[in-house]
């Protein structure tokens, strides 16, 4: 669930609307005003795109190639817009700044104007709406008051005001209305299956690291609960506006811990209007590589080590040899030989290229087969002969075709890695820097399923390897010579017909245009092709990542703009981060800076505080952290007699929690988090406890949906990253164990809750975690 607030819709139920005549009534009265005239101008530009779209689609597929692409790709960007009005609907203005100088400007998720291009709405990611974020009564920024609105649907339900200039507040007869106050109200909401945007509570330091400069490595380094992953998709969007054009052409990509994260923050880049950012895990970072295999920690470790860049480089040589002794060759009858002095002068010429190595085979092949070809003319007594067809005799022999091979093999990134693994010669050979136990534990039968810890080893194999480029290289210079003349049609297109409307510079219709194939978006083109480079990457949970993970994420953004994102005191990977310096310093030098967020927006104070104590003792690098709010209750400590009593414990504290929290209108959840060695038997007695008390058949219905399900069970891996109104934490020293990783597995855990946490135990509780009865 999201790191800092949902959003900001009331507790429970609709609030009770105000009494007549009462100074409230009027204000709600004139913002409802407002609010729907805001939503008539969206709906009004939704049926104007729709209408643009509808008749594009009404010309059909007929016309010249170059027309049908114009219309393909017109159709493509009505359909982009369609989907960016559509996605703004909930809450599509939160703000108002009633200015010193009297003016008013309310903000929202998207900039609106009128048919007169008169402003109505301000794009929170604009620079005027920046005081919204950042003005304080110390430094007011020419406000006199912010206003928050909390809308559901279409309707206003609440007013909240702040009042920075009091002076300019009196002089322009502006009253002062308090309510709950939209972050505590947001705080106070229950959880759901999915992340909400924070739009309309950000808070000042999470703003000034969303609007950070895009050039360069902003490091986000915050403890739980302070909206890391909230700022990091908030900063993704303020970028895509701030930097459209740029990054509409190269691409964001967005690297998540799993793909039950990416499903968990899949709306909130909708929700700011932004669809065309490429989403993924390292796992899935390498097109056409599908990860089906799972593996030890210690395994993972050992393919995540920086040492593997020399490994693998060390196997690409030895692809590329020169023969123990010469070698006899038999062509249309006449004796010639492969020299060891030649194919040595030829690899190293090849080598001195710099090229990959099956894009640099084509000049080696080129020169030894010359070499020979002077023999064969020489042989056949015609000094001469046609060099061509001498070439050719070449290419048709067998014996040269294997001999050439040898000395210079093509290869694939799977077979090199494959057979690292599966051909223990071939790893002792690449790898002296591992010991012997190291290289056993990574041997595996041949056709295994790759790993997680694989992709990176794979993608710095194709890195390596490249392939045969000649045609690549042909088809490139037409690419070239298409683009210029689309982006000169293009210009041509816009100025004609007027049909872009303002929503499309020439320079994105030309990218669009795509002869005799679908169109497509830059995030899909980037997401199929393996050299794509991105204009930005932001990597969330970043201090779990590995060398070579760094490695295959920093050889897409040469320009090394990234945000990175995480906690080093949640370190959970074996091979992952103990300090951002040692993390990033191998890849960026000293150009990357850190951004601290401190503030716990989730985690009511008393179980923060207890997480905090344990972390320190565990001697973790905990950042500093102080709560925004407690909770009544927060925490509770359950000691059990026997070990078997465990998971009925948890159990029936958790359908307490399912009680209390879970609500009619589909937000409240509640998590059992237990080592996967217990899982089993926490989950049956969960079933059953669930449904005695409310029945099978909700029981069912709550249980049911994988990881949106209200009532679930997770291992401490598996609840990185989201968040819960209750969290019930079975045997915490047993999820501690013997190591580090455990240590921040348990703080991980303890550190889910919006509301409560209860700790079910029978072993002596890690130190800090103290009864607090």
């Amino acid at each position: 669930m999201p790191d800092t607030p949902q959003d900001a819709a009331p507790r429970t139920g609709t609030p009770a609307r105000p009494q007549a005549g009462d100074p409230l009534e009027a204000e709600l009265a004139r913002e409802q005003g407002v609010v729907d005239t805001l939503y008539g101008r969206l709906d009004e530009l939704r049926e104007a795109t729709w209408e643009r779209l509808r008749a594009v689609r009404r010309e059909g597929p007929s016309g010249s190639p170059q027309n049908r692409s114009e219309r393909d790709a017109f159709a493509t960007l009505y359909e982009d817009r369609v989907a960016q009005l559509r996605s703004v609907e909930d809450r599509l203005v939160f703000g108002r700044l009633d200015l010193a100088d009297g003016t008013t400007r309310y903000v929202g998720r998207i900039g609106l104007t009128d048919p007169d291009q008169t402003p109505l709405l301000t794009d929170w990611r604009a620079p005027a709406a920046q005081s919204f974020y950042r003005a304080t009564a110390a430094h007011p920024d020419d406000v006199a008051r912010r206003r928050h609105l909390t809308t559901r649907r279409r309707q206003v339900l609440g007013i909240e005001d702040d009042v920075l200039d009091l002076a300019a507040t009196e002089q322009l007869g502006l009253r002062a209305l308090a309510g709950e106050g939209a972050l505590l109200a947001s705080l106070g909401a229950g959880r759901t299956a999915r992340m909400h945007d924070i739009v309309a509570t950000i808070q000042r330091e999470q703003d000034e690291i969303i609007r950070a400069p895009l050039a360069g490595t902003l490091v986000v380094q915050g403890g739980p609960g302070t909206g890391k992953t909230a700022v990091a998709l908030h900063r993704t969007a303020y970028l895509l506006y701030a930097h459209r054009r740029q990054l509409e052409r190269t691409g964001v990509l967005l690297v998540g811990p799993s793909r039950a994260f990416l499903h968990y923050i899949d709306q909130v880049l909708p929700s700011l209007g932004e669809t065309g950012v490429v989403s993924t895990t390292i796992a899935d970072l390498l097109p056409g590589v599908t990860v089906t295999a799972t593996e030890d920690a210690e395994v993972a470790e050992i393919k995540g080590r920086a040492v593997w860049s020399r490994i693998l480089t060390r196997a690409v040589r030895a692809r590329e040899r020169v023969p123990a002794q010469d070698v006899r060759l038999v062509v249309e009858g006449q004796e010639l030989v492969l020299r060891r002095g030649d194919v040595r002068d030829a690899l190293g010429r090849a080598r001195r290229a710099h090229r990959p190595h099956n894009e640099a085979r084509a000049g080696f092949a080129r020169d030894v087969l010359g070499r020979i070809a002077a023999q064969y003319a020489e042989a056949l007594g015609d000094p001469e002969a046609d060099r061509a067809e001498l070439l050719d005799d070449l290419r048709r022999s067998r014996d040269v075709r294997v001999a050439v091979n040898l000395a210079w093999l093509p290869i694939t990134p799977a077979r090199l890695v494959e057979d690292l693994f599966t051909k223990p010669h071939r790893l002792a050979e690449a790898a002296p820097e591992l010991t012997a136990e190291d290289r056993a534990r990574l041997a595996r039968p041949a056709g295994s399923g790759w790993t997680a810890s694989d992709v990176p080893l794979l993608d710095e194999a194709a890195e390596l390897l490249g392939e045969d480029d000649a045609l690549d290289r042909a088809e490139a210079r037409e690419r070239a010579e298409q683009a210029a003349a689309d982006l000169e049609y293009a210009r041509q297109v816009l100025e004609s017909s007027g049909a872009g409307g303002g929503l499309v510079d020439a320079e994105t219709l030309a990218g669009r245009f795509a002869d005799g194939g679908p169109v497509l978006t830059t995030a899909e083109r980037a997401a199929a092709d393996r050299t794509w480079a991105y204009g930005h990457v932001v990597v969330d949970e970043a201090q779990e990542l590995t060398p070579m993970a760094w490695r295959a994420l920093v050889r897409r953004c040469p320009t090394r703009s990234f945000t990175v994102v995480g906690d080093v005191a949640q370190t959970t990977a074996l091979g992952g981060a103990r300090s951002w310096a040692a993390a990033l310093r191998p890849h960026f030098r000293d150009a990357w800076s850190v951004s601290e967020l401190t503030v716990n927006y989730r985690t009511p104070a008393t179980v923060a505080d207890s997480a905090l104590r344990f972390a320190r003792a565990a001697h973790l690098p905990v950042s500093r952290l102080s709560s925004a709010r407690d909770v009544d209750d927060a925490l509770r400590l359950v000691r059990v007699a026997r070990t078997d009593e465990l998971a009925p414990a948890a159990a029936t504290h958790a359908v307490e929690q399912v009680g209390e929290v879970v609500r009619p209108d589909g937000t409240g959840r509640v998590a059992v988090v237990v080592e996967p060695g217990r899982r089993r038997a926490v989950t049956d007695a969960l079933t059953a406890a669930l449904a005695g008390a409310v029945g099978p058949e909700r029981a069912g219905e709550l249980l049911q949906g994988g990881a949106d399900a209200r009532v679930v069970v997770l291992t401490p891996v598996e609840v990185k990253g989201l968040e819960f109104d209750a969290v019930v934490v079975v045997e915490p020293a047993e999820i501690v164990g013997d190591g580090r990783s455990g240590a921040s597995d348990l703080y991980v855990s303890l550190t889910r809750p919006t509301r409560r946490l209860v700790a079910v135990h029978h072993a002596d509780l890690p130190a800090g975690l103290v009864d607090a009865g």
